[in-house]
């Protein structure tokens, strides 16, 4: 098979609509009509006997699409009426029917929810571009309100949202790297966008929507639509050291027989975060030249079993986060292409304080100012560090563990506090 894209191959003939768009023939739906009657027959034999109400429910066609798929099937002998429910048929699968299902099901064993084509999913997600949103910094304020961060961070994270290109946040473990890339996400929580349950190509089913990654959106999902789409907020995926190069890849499960989408389409019209940039299993540079394109040109290549290649948007905010300094990570090519660069470091006194008495609060508890100011020393003084926006949480964590073995209420006293500072931190060298 030529590996080579054959755009006209992918797209030829395919009915390009949106979700606003409700097919109302299996003609509209885009999809080849044999897949569709596949994956019907699948669904009938999984499901059991239903009514074409039901089967439309289940393949998120309309009732009109369903009832043609019926029809076809029964013309076929591949099922039969059983009864009525009012006015609806009541349809069962036939023997023969059953025999053809299972021949399917070895095959591939996809059902439920029907595709769209891949040309639909191209247009929708480009429409969708994170690019289009425009950020303010309400927005920013809105979603970092939980963080500790002065103007000038902020400032430089909202301008990195709107460039719509990859960022690099780095600095010492525990100032919060990963909190801040999951808030910028976070920036367009009011902005729902389209997810697919999967997608259709040359043939092969690629599932995309994943419930752990896409959440609903806040609104209501309109039920004019296509169903086969799920309005979900912007996704976040977050992938850390245990990413290989072929986790970037389709992965093709061979016991179903039908194709999961990599992290980073699952991302698309989202945020996708690297965390620990630097210390995947494979190297950082075997990594970013697999995204030298997707990152100049918003498109990647995925390859089907075969060899079979196929072109998809990169529409998604990068965020590298890293305890490592670009430098040592990245060569000056693609510093260049990762054109923001922030740097998250120690926080203040009074950043410190304020983190304090916000973990202190969500435990219930109060704060000893003495306490706190001499807990501030201790750790800059005698342990010879800097104050990280982590040590509230931790240190508060220390308090309350140890308090839990003794049978007692926590308290955020001195003594408290200093016997946490000897758990956690280690002696100065």
């Amino acid at each position: 098979m030529n590996p080579a894209v054959d755009k006209h191959d992918v797209i030829k003939g395919a009915f390009v609509a949106g979700p606003e768009f409700k097919p109302k023939t299996i003609a509209e739906v885009g999809v080849r009509e044999s897949i569709l009657e596949d994956i019907a027959l699948k669904t009938l034999y999984l499901y059991g006997p239903c009514s074409v109400a039901d089967l439309s429910e289940q393949t998120r066609l309309s009732y009109d699409a369903a009832e043609q798929l019926f029809t076809r099937l029964r013309a076929k002998l591949l099922c039969e009426v059983t009864g009525m429910t009012g006015t609806v048929p009541v349809i069962a699968i036939s023997s023969q029917g059953r025999a053809r299902a299972l021949e399917l099901l070895s095959h591939n064993q996809y059902s439920g929810a029907m595709p769209v084509s891949l040309a639909s999913y191209v247009a929708q997600v480009r429409k969708q571009s994170m690019r289009n949103v425009k950020v303010r910094p309400a927005d920013v304020e809105r979603a970092f309100a939980h963080l500790v961060f002065d103007s000038e961070v902020l400032s430089e994270l909202g301008s990195a949202l709107n460039s719509g290109n990859a960022v690099f946040l780095y600095g010492p473990p525990g100032v919060g790297k990963t909190a801040s890339a999951e808030a910028m996400a976070h920036v367009f929580a009011d902005n729902a966008v389209w997810i697919p349950f999967a997608v259709e190509v040359v043939g092969q089913i690629i599932t995309v929507y994943d419930p752990a990654i896409h959440g609903p959106a806040m609104d209501d999902e309109p039920d004019d639509g296509d169903r086969r789409w799920v309005r979900c907020k912007r996704p976040t995926v977050t992938v850390g050291g245990e990413l290989t190069v072929d986790m970037l890849d389709l992965q093709f499960n061979p016991i179903t027989n039908y194709y999961d989408g990599p992290p980073q389409m699952k991302a698309n019209n989202g945020v996708l975060v690297v965390d620990d940039f630097g210390r995947q299993r494979i190297p950082p540079e075997d990594l970013l030249n697999r995204w030298v394109v997707p990152l100049d040109r918003g498109i990647e290549f995925l390859t089907l079993a075969g060899g079979r290649k196929i072109e998809i948007p990169f529409e998604m905010l990068v965020v590298f986060a890293s305890n490592r300094d670009p430098r040592t990570v990245l060569d000056a090519a693609f510093l260049r292409r990762i054109q923001t660069k922030i740097k998250l470091g120690a926080v203040t006194d009074e950043q410190f304080g304020e983190i304090f008495r916000r973990v202190a609060r969500d435990h219930g508890l109060g704060v000893d100012q003495d306490a706190l100011r001499a807990l501030i020393l201790v750790i800059r003084n005698n342990m010879k560090e800097e104050l990280r926006a982590c040590h509230p949480r931790d240190l508060v964590n220390q308090v309350c563990w140890k308090a839990t073995y003794e049978g007692r209420e926590p308290c955020l006293d001195q003594a408290s506090l200093m016997r946490a500072v000897r758990s956690y931190f280690l002696p100065p060298g």
